[in-house]
């Protein structure tokens, strides 16, 4: 039975993918583990091996569309290459058969040898069962017209129902001599559509030479050879024809009684909804038994955008306002936007708007702490590493989260829970050309400093390079994004969900300040903390960063309390 290949799950967060290419086609041979399309993610560009053997017997996607998770792809018939092996096998055997027979026995009368002859006879191809409670469908595409070949599994019609477009194969070989339905027409299960005039296989007899013991020409071998081939495939017909009915009572098994919620509604009308957003399980029908028609669909988007204008979706009170004709002004350029850039707005526009941020300031005395980064420097150096302050800012906050447990959390609203995790990894923002992106530093408490620093490095380069894999960019509990190489003083960045909590780091600068009586130039980091209100107070949150400023100040208080 063939099998469905479908775009498997792409990580946290990933709905869909972009198709780079496709490296198969209709009837090509596939094994397990080979490589047969290349996608594209915001996060990454992913080869998608096989998970099967056999023959490719349709390609659902092209190359530059998207796809979803879960979305067919191929269509996969893993018995192919047994039965192509099989029909190979007994060919041979039945040539190996005819060239053992080098002699026609003689005898004193006549002798009838058997050989086949087709007769003709009329097929009536009607509707096929289509699942349960199923009764009629909709023509919508006929393939083929009178007079016209047709092969077993060829497929000869569309059929639309109200729950899937169904494609029909031939149960049999032969001429169409008559076309009983047209396109648009409404047929019931078993009615007649098509007439074919096919072969039926019978034996005739003709008369063999009463001659003596003779050996055949090489030319009637031949004539044998082939003669015994057809024979082989016409003896197949009818174990294909149990096995095609076999095949289309799963597929529609599997089609249309895979649920009974299943909202009423042609297969154009869920592609309409599919395609404008709409979510069709929420549309209510106006049509006979709740059927939803395409104006229904419509009707629902727009009550649906007049619900957001007025700030009535989603709780955030915002006023959906049409952009201005820019060009009116001057000169314009349209550019679309990259993977990165796209899915960066959407993920941080969904956090905006469900997350209430709350964002607290600081600032870290690093002068002692300058003086150890740069004596042991070039020690960290040597292993190929580079000792920054955000190596030492990856540790300290993985201490932090142990000593509150709070900043190492998720929120689940849908079912009133907190989820606290007991592991430790850190994301660090990355800017590059095509966006920002976050690798994940893995469990930061069972590292040191230079090992730290020595993987920081390595992530951030092949994160400027393109080459990050999504396990890179998974499993964050907290996030440091540190600005200071660039400059300004303080910024309020935004939480990266499904985390609570996000730290920004901006320029360190010399400021005099009053210590013992008298001022003195120190070195002063600016922190910033953003985090969700929904699970960390106020209180928590300033003691939370009075904690990292104090361990940057006091480096012991990492081993004493981290």
């Amino acid at each position: 039975m063939p099998i469905e290949f479908r775009l498997p799950e792409l990580g946290e967060n990933i709905v869909s993918a972009d198709i780079l290419k496709i490296l198969v086609s209709e009837g090509d041979k596939v094994k397990v583990d080979q490589v047969i399309m290349e996608i594209e993610t915001d996060k990454a560009t992913i080869e998608v091996p096989s998970e099967v053997s056999g023959i490719v017997k349709k390609v659902h996607v092209k190359e530059g569309t998207k796809a979803k998770v879960g979305q067919v792809i191929l269509t996969i018939d893993p018995n192919s290459i047994e039965k192509m092996e099989d029909v190979k096998k007994e060919t041979e055997d039945r040539k190996h058969e005819t060239e053992q027979k080098k002699v026609v026995p003689a005898e004193n009368k006549k002798q009838n040898a058997e050989t086949e002859k087709p007769k003709t006879g009329l097929y009536e191809f009607k509707v096929p069962n289509l699942g349960e409670n199923i009764e009629t469908a909709d023509v919508a595409k006929v393939h083929i017209a009178k007079g016209d070949k047709v092969e077993v599994d060829q497929i000869v019609l569309e059929i639309e129902t109200d729950k899937a477009t169904v494609e029909v194969p031939s149960e049999v070989s032969g001429i169409v001599k008559d076309v009983k339905v047209k396109e648009g027409e409404k047929v019931k299960v078993g009615d007649v559509i098509f007439i074919i005039e096919t072969v039926d296989v019978s034996k005739t007899k003709i008369e063999a030479p009463q001659a003596a013991v003779e050996t055949p020409s090489r030319k009637e071998v031949q004539a044998v050879k082939k003669h015994e081939v057809d024979i082989t495939e016409f003896s197949k017909i009818p174990k294909e024809v149990d096995r095609i009915k076999h095949d289309l009572r799963n597929k529609a098994e599997a089609l249309f009684d895979i649920s009974k919620t299943i909202v009423p509604a042609a297969p154009s009308v869920r592609r309409f909804a599919r395609e404008i957003g709409i979510d069709i399980h929420k549309v209510k029908g106006k049509g006979p038994g709740g059927r939803i028609s395409v104006d229904d669909v419509k009707a629902y988007a727009k009550s649906l955008n007049e619900q957001i204008s007025k700030g009535a979706i989603g709780g955030v009170g915002l006023t959906k306002e049409a952009l201005p004709d820019f060009s009116k002004w001057g000169t314009v350029e349209h550019q679309p936007m990259n993977n990165v850039r796209r899915k960066t707005a959407e993920h941080l526009s969904y956090a905006w708007a469900s997350i209430p941020h709350v964002a607290q300031f600081d600032k870290a005395d690093i002068t002692e702490l300058e003086n150890l980064r740069r004596q042991f420097g070039k020690k960290v150096e040597e292993v190929g590493g580079k000792l920054t302050v955000t190596a030492i800012l990856i540790k300290v906050i993985a201490s932090a989260l142990k000593v509150f447990p709070q900043f190492n959390s998720s929120v689940d609203m849908e079912n009133n829970e907190i989820i606290y995790k007991k592991y430790f990894n850190i994301g660090v923002a990355v800017d590059t050309d095509k966006g920002l992106l976050v690798p994940v530093i893995k469990n930061v408490d069972k590292k040191n400093i230079i090992q730290l620093s020595v993987e920081l490095a390595e992530v951030s380069k092949r994160a400027r390079d393109k080459k990050l894999s999504l396990e890179d960019m998974q499993g964050g509990c907290f996030t440091i994004s540190n600005l200071g190489g660039i400059g300004g003083t303080y910024f309020t960045p935004v939480v990266n969900s499904p985390e609570v909590a996000i730290l920004g780091v901006s320029r360190a600068s010399y400021e005099p300040v009053y210590i013992n009586g008298k001022f003195e130039p120190r070195l002063m980091m600016p922190l910033s903390l953003s985090y969700d209100h929904r699970v960390i107070d106020g209180a928590d949150g300033i003691r939370f960063l009075r904690w990292v400023v104090n361990a940057l100040e006091n480096p012991f208080l990492l081993s004493l309390e981290g």
